[in-house]
C-alpha cells in the first residue's frame, strides 16, 4: 500500500516521500480503514519537522485524521460493520491508504456529512468546542482570540454564537477582517490599526471579557491578557509564531488572572464518554444544519504531497488542505 513517510525530521515539502508499506491487519479490538480523505493540519507537519510534542522513530509515518472505511474487523469488535463510514483524529499514520485503528475511538459518519466535511470533523472541531467546555464559558460571556481567521479561530465563532458566547477576533491583517465577514463572521478588529483596542472596547460596549485564546504565542499573548477583565483565564492553545509568550507582569497581578495551557490529545483522554459523546452529537448537528462550515482549500493525490503542504501553508487560505488516498 502506499503511505507518505519521512526519513529525517524536517521541511515537510522536502522530506515526505511516497513509499511502499505492507497493509496492516486489525487485531483484538481494531479495525482496519480504507482511507478516503485525510486533512493536513499545523501539528503534524510539527512532528514531521520534530517540533511537536510527539516525536516520532525515524522512518516515520505521517497524519493523524482521516475519513475511513471500515475495511476488515479485529476479534471481538462487533459495533461497526464492513463498509462503514467513520472518522478517526488520532490514528497516527493515517496518510496512507490502509491504516489500523482502534474501533472504539472511531466515529460514525451519517449519511447527511459529505466526506470533506466528515474528514475533517474531529481534530479541529473537536478541539475547538471541547476548548469551550474546558474555559466554562457561558451564554453572554466574552471570550477573545487572536488567529482569529484560522480554523480554529473561525470554528469558535461559529459555536461560540450557536451557544449565545460572544466571541471578538483578533486578526494581524485588515484583510482579513472582510475575509471573515465574507464568511459571516463578525465582531472581528486588525490589530493593525490604529485604535484597535478602542474598536474592541466598543464592540463590547465595555462589558467584562472573562476568556482569552491565544494561538499566536509572543506579544500577541499579551494583547490577548489585556483585554481581559478582572479575573480573567488567558489559555494558551497554539504558537505559529513565537513558542514562548509575551505576557505583562503587572496584568497578571492587577487582574488576578489565570494562565493555563489546553492541549486537545490530552483534555480528550481525560473527558468522560457521555460528555464526549453529547460533544460529538452537538458537532455533527451543527455541521448539518449549516451553523459550523467546514470549507476546503483544496484536495491533492497523496503523489503531490509537497504542492499540498505549500497550499496548506498559504497565508490566508479559507478551509483544509486535504490528501486522497
Amino acid at each position: 500500500m502506499r503511505a507518505l513517510t519521512h526519513d529525517t525530521f524536517g521541511d515537510p515539502e522536502q522530506v515526505l516521500t511516497v513509499t511502499e508499506r505492507p497493509t496492516p491487519e486489525p487485531g483484538p479490538g481494531q479495525v482496519r480503514l480504507k482511507i478516503v480523505l485525510s486533512p493536513i493540519h499545523n501539528h503534524d507537519l510539527w512532528t514531521i519537522r520534530g517540533t511537536y510534542g510527539f516525536k516520532p522513530e525515524l522512518p516515520a509515518a505521517s497524519g493523524t485524521e482521516a475519513l475511513g472505511i471500515v475495511d476488515a474487523l479485529g476479534e471481538g469488535v462487533d459495533s461497526l460493520a464492513v463498509g462503514q463510514r467513520v472518522a478517526t483524529g488520532g490514528t497516527f499514520g493515517a496518510w496512507a491508504e490502509y491504516v489500523v485503528a482502534n474501533a472504539a475511538g472511531l466515529i460514525p459518519v451519517p449519511e447527511s456529512l459529505s466526506d470533506e466535511s466528515a474528514a475533517q470533523l474531529v481534530s479541529m472541531p473537536f478541539s475547538t468546542i471541547s476548548l469551550l467546555q474546558f474555559v466554562g464559558a457561558e451564554k453572554g460571556d466574552w471570550i477573545v482570540q487572536n488567529a482569529a481567521n484560522g480554523a480554529v479561530g473561525r470554528m469558535l465563532a461559529q459555536l461560540g454564537a450557536a451557544r449565545g458566547v460572544n466571541v471578538i477576533g483578533l486578526v494581524r491583517r485588515s484583510a482579513g477582517v472582510d475575509e471573515l465577514r465574507e464568511q459571516g463572521i463578525e465582531n472581528v478588529v486588525s490589530t493593525a490599526d490604529d485604535g484597535w483596542r478602542e474598536q474592541v472596547a466598543e464592540i463590547t460596549g465595555g462589558a467584562h471579557i472573562a476568556f482569552g485564546i491565544d494561538s499566536v504565542g509572543g506579544s500577541s499573548a499579551g494583547d490577548v491578557l489585556s483585554l481581559l477583565g478582572e479575573g480573567g483565564t488567558l489559555v494558551a492553545f497554539g504558537a505559529m509564531n513565537s513558542p514562548t509568550m509575551e505576557i505583562s507582569s503587572g496584568d497578571v497581578i492587577f487582574k488576578q488572572a489565570t494562565v493555563k495551557g489546553f492541549w486537545g490529545s490530552k483534555v480528550i483522554q481525560t473527558m468522560d464518554a457521555a460528555t464526549r459523546g453529547a460533544l460529538f452529537g452537538e458537532l455533527i448537528q451543527r455541521v448539518s444544519d449549516g451553523t459550523l462550515t467546514l470549507p476546503v482549500a483544496g484536495v491533492f493525490d497523496a503523489a503531490d504531497a509537497a504542492d499540498a503542504v505549500r497550499a496548506s501553508n498559504t497565508a490566508g487560505r479559507v478551509g483544509k488542505v486535504l490528501l486522497k488516498f
